[in-house]
């Protein structure tokens, strides 16, 4: 033996990882083994191949199986060394087997196993002569003992399985070629399994005729190493034969099939037969008539079932009623893409899918994770079901054929076509070797650097090869997402645009088809906008094309595709030849996607949008809502810019509309809490407020020749305003307040007081480009039958005199914020003892707010309002929740300085805190009150105008849902929760606010 061959350092070179082992490995085989060396260095694991082979001879040697002639074979042979050697370096599992059966190493001196396949009825005789049945018998039965029968049949298995792995790494055989013969031995599996299955039910076995029928992988004709085989029975009586001993015949066989294969024995089990793709899954009967399978699916079936059957083919049994099971189902397999709930059923399958990935394997997963197989099988079979219906030749059960069609008819783009062959092929590759290591069904991309090592060599990267391997896996996967987007969405432009380069080509017809399968309501007009959107040769048309195969991906997956394409290209025309519009949404993909979010989701934001479109570039900042000061300082500066009141007033309300959009983004992407959501809102009301009163007091002075204002005004914040709480359908609830300066003649001061609080309402609700902020003053003193302004001692002198209960808890919100500071102060001082009495009400005006929100919820409820699900009056809605904590206020915050608040839940917490209310009821109260707002936020957001009531169109609740964080298709879970936290929460409120 070469000392230099089996040094340390060559040994590493040529990939062994434990070079001292290794050398005595190869001492041990004795003379002529450093000549495998070379071949040894280019299998998976060197030190495996090399330790393997060790065990092999001395296998071989224990069960006379000429151990000599076996390295010297090898020695002898390279192509016999590269097949044997390559298996013992990716397979542990072969190794093993070899070492059972070490005759069978033999099987890899054969020269043509490179260039010849086995056909499948030569592995199908194979496998029944190894049962000891007779290929040519048409019901062939198993003669050999139950037990030899089991044992030969997974002998045989793996020994095809053998000579299948060796053409496979040796030979570089195409992972199509490759997924072919596992579907050929599957097949030839499944019959050796029934003729087990025949000889252990005995005579009654003659009384049905059964059809095994492959679905998934091995009915594709594109099965893995290792898998479940998916399975359907199919069965008839024959003749004469009574139906329910041909029934039990029949379930007998299927249910023996499957245990013969999937029995472990000595020598291992095969794999598992699934037979859950049947009607009715679990829980139907394993094996049906050809009449009762058509009325299953003619009647009963889902989208998913249809999109399993375009793999289904006979594979064993009676083929000819396999067959016929094939030609009935087809025609129903190309018509499901006009079924009802289509889109939502193939949505839901997807999303299934991604919801059962644990998540510490999401970014390993081969299979099912972003980027993996199935993103590309679950594309090409929606193609294909989408398409299918009007062309024959896609109709093809093989992913990489049907791609390959796909792409020849014109459906996916000739270069994303290749490209999508080669990462599937990548992947596909990757996973059987992932498998073929021990023979086991995984997924999963091991993260240790022993295993990345030995799969990256199995791919063909000897240096660096867990490097290599995790490049090449992670620019595949990426290189998925990307097209999946495009296989859908790129060729619908073709049918409206013409595109340069070796695009799809897709009819009007065929466009409209995948529109609607990806839903869109009205295909058509999404067409037209397209068309609009893509004509001409212009720069921003140009745009258009490189942008909206994403826009159309990130439309589809909101509630409202529709609406979002429209809203597009209303935006679009708005911006005109805007230089920076387009340009932000090709380079900054945050932003386009979050703006596709925001018009498939919320006709709010999108009308805000329409009439604000630099708001475009907002979607790329910081969403969080601007503070009070900032806004103010922003309003002044524009307002000052302009010559009269109405224009400075205008230009006021177009900062506030901006801003609105900003918070409606934040809300709608989910970055804004729902308490930050009022806040911010109020904050902006009282920047527009504070903005506006100047300009119009300016001008309110100047009509009337005024120096000086003659009386100091404010506004105080009422209601939902005052608290901090408001929502975007929510008017401002205030009271206007003055105060004449010393010297000031009443009647002189009252006038110009009035004209100040008109023509302030009067501007901010004029019809215009933003939501107008109307402001309610009925909770004034006398309500609308008394004035509209009044001075600091009219408000004393009121309040000290005529006020009842309901006008102090009415003050528990209010909060002067608007104008003179010092009329502010000395207005929350003057209202203090009011709302915060030092004993508390008595209890006779607690039974009067109870008597009060009686006939409030017997009164103000909207005739034909459903009292379960209206989210301010219903039972446990907003006002619930806000009287029984302002009752706890006025009844205790006398004693309790921290109840002094206009806002809920701090009071909530403080009366939580003071031991007025008990930790879990608190916490139910304030879950329900913020969720129950957000609720009526969303349902303003996305009807565009402000509701009470859940909606009740399926697509709006869909909005609704989406924006409140439920997945797609969850609209009834989400209502579901509502009521259930409501109903809670109405029991809280009995006990403490009605003490029941």
């Amino acid at each position: 033996m070469s000392r230099d061959a089996t040094s340390k350092g060559a040994l590493l070179r040529l990939g062994f990882t434990d070079p001292e082992r290794a050398a005595e490995h190869v001492a041990q085989l004795g003379a002529g083994a450093e000549e495998l060396l070379w071949t040894l260095g280019r299998t998976a694991d060197p030190d495996l191949a090399l330790q393997q082979l060790v065990r092999l001879r001395q296998a071989a040697g224990e069960q006379d199986a000429d151990p000599d002639g076996l390295l010297a074979e090898l020695v002898e042979d390279e192509g016999t060394a590269m097949r044997l050697l390559c298996v013992l370096g990716a397979s542990e599992a072969l190794g093993d087997h070899l070492c059972r059966h070490p005759d069978q190493w033999r099987e890899l001196v054969d020269p043509t196993l490179g260039s010849t396949r086995p056909a499948a009825y030569a592995v199908r005789e194979g496998l029944l002569r190894a049962v000891g049945a007779d290929p040519a018998d048409p019901t062939p039965t198993a003669t050999l003992a139950d037990h030899e029968a089991l044992d030969a049949m997974r002998v045989e298995y793996r020994r095809v399985l053998l000579r299948l792995a060796a053409r496979d790494l040796a030979h570089h055989l195409g992972v199509d070629d490759a997924a072919a013969e596992l579907s050929d031995l599957a097949a030839a599996t499944l019959e050796a399994a029934l003729a087990v299955a025949r000889q252990r039910v005995g005579e009654s076995a003659a009384l049905a005729r059964l059809a095994v029928v492959a679905m998934g992988k091995c009915g594709g004709h594109e099965l893995n190493y290792v898998s479940d085989v998916d399975v359907i029975f199919v069965y008839e009586p024959v003749e004469g034969a009574p139906p329910d001993q041909a029934n039990r015949a029949a379930t007998q066989l299927a249910a023996q099939l499957m245990r013969a294969c999937s029995d472990p024995t000595g020598e291992g089990e095969i794999w598992p037969v699934d037979a859950n793709l049947r009607p009715e899954g679990r829980n139907g009967p394993l094996v049906r008539t050809l009449e009762s399978h058509r009325g299953y699916y003619e009647r009963w079936a889902s989208t998913w079932e249809f999109q399993a059957l375009l793999k289904a083919r006979a594979v064993a049994g009676d083929l000819e009623l396999g067959r016929q099971y094939v030609e009935m189902v087809q025609p129903l397999v190309w018509t499901a893409a006009g079924r009802e709930r289509f889109v939502e059923d193939t949505q839901a399958m997807r999303r299934r899918v991604l919801e059962h990935i644990p998540a510490k394997e999401a970014e390993r997963q081969l299979k099912l994770g972003s980027g993996g197989l199935r993103d590309v099988e679950f594309a090409v079979q929606l193609l294909q079901m989408v398409h299918g219906k009007a062309d024959e030749h896609i109709r093809l059960p093989t992913t990489l054929s049907a791609l390959a069609a796909l792409t020849e008819r014109g459906y996916i783009g000739r270069e994303d076509g290749v490209a999508m062959h080669d990462s599937y092929a990548f992947l596909r590759t990757l996973e059987h070797r992932l498998q073929l290591h021990r023979l086991q069904r995984t997924h999963v991309v091991p993260d240790d650097e022993d295993a990345l090592r030995r799969l990256g060599r199995s791919m063909g990267f000897l240096k660096s090869s867990a490097a290599g391997l995790q490049d090449q896996w992670q620019r595949h996967r990426v290189e998925v997402r990307r097209l999946h987007q495009k296989l859908f969405y790129r060729p619908l432009l073709s049918a409206v645009a013409r595109i340069p380069g070796e695009e799809a080509r897709l009819s009007p017809e065929a466009a409209r088809d995948r529109l609607a399968a990806l839903g869109y309501a009205d295909p058509s007009a999404a067409l037209r906008h397209l068309e609009a959107l893509t004509a001409g040769v212009s720069r921003a048309a140009h745009i258009q094309r490189a942008l909206l195969p994403a826009m159309l991906e990130w439309f589809a997956e909101g509630p409202d595709p529709d609406a979002g394409l429209f809203g597009f290209r209303r935006i679009s025309e708005a911006m005109g030849s805007t230089p920076w519009y387009l340009a932000t949404l090709r380079d900054e993909g945050e932003v386009a996607q979050r703006m596709a979010a925001v018009l498939s989701t919320s006709r709010y934001a999108t009308m805000l949008l329409e009439r604000e479109p630099a708001g475009v570039r907002m979607l790329g900042e910081d969403l969080s809502p601007l503070g009070a000061e900032v806004v103010t300082e922003e309003m002044r500066a524009g307002a000052a810019r302009r010559d009269d009141v109405e224009s400075a007033v205008r230009s006021i309300r177009g900062v506030r509309r901006r801003e609105l959009f900003r918070i409606a983004a934040g809300d709608l992407l989910g970055l804004t809490d729902v308490d930050v959501v009022g806040a911010g809102l109020s904050r902006l009301t009282d920047a527009t407020l504070t903005a506006a009163l100047e300009v119009v007091e300016d001008s309110v002075r100047r009509a009337r020749g005024l120096e000086e204002a003659p009386t100091r005004f404010a506004i105080v914040a009422m209601g939902r305003y005052g608290g901090f709480e408001l929502s975007y359908g929510s008017d401002a609830d205030v009271l206007f307040v003055h105060d004449p300066v010393p010297g000031a003649e009443p009647q002189v001061a009252a006038g110009y007081a009035q004209a100040v609080a008109n023509e302030l309402r009067r501007l901010l609700s004029l019809p215009g480009g933003d939501p107008p902020l109307e402001l309610d003053a009925d909770l004034r003193p006398e309500g609308r039958q008394g004035p509209l302004v009044r001075t600091l001692d009219a408000y004393a002198a009121y309040y000290a005199g005529w006020s009842q209960v309901w006008e102090a808890q009415a003050l528990l919100r209010a909060d002067a914020v608007v104008g003179d500071q010092d009329v502010r102060r000395r207005f929350t001082e003057m209202v203090d003892p009011l709302r915060f009495p030092e004993g508390g009400i008595t209890d006779d005006q607690v039974l009067e707010v109870r008597r009060i929100k009686a006939r409030v919820d017997r009164e103000r409820l909207p005739r034909g309002a459903d009292p379960q699900t209206h989210l301010k009056l219903g039972r446990g809605g907003l006002a619930d929740i806000e009287w029984t904590v302002q009752l706890l206020q006025m009844r205790h915050a006398g004693q309790v300085p921290a109840l002094r608040t206009p806002r809920t839940l701090e009071a909530l917490a403080a009366a939580r805190d003071a031991g007025l209310v008990d930790e879990d009821d608190a916490a139910l109260l304030q879950q329900t009150w913020r969720r129950v707002s957000r609720t009526r936020n969303a349902v303003t957001l996305v009807r565009g105008k402000p509701s009470d009531q859940l909606p009740s169109d399926p697509r709006e609740r869909a909005a609704v849902a989406s924006i409140l964080g439920y997945p797609e298709g969850s609209s009834e879970a989400m209502v579901d929760d509502h009521l259930r936290h409501t109903r809670t929460a109405h029991a809280v409120v009995d006990r403490i606010f009605w003490e029941t």
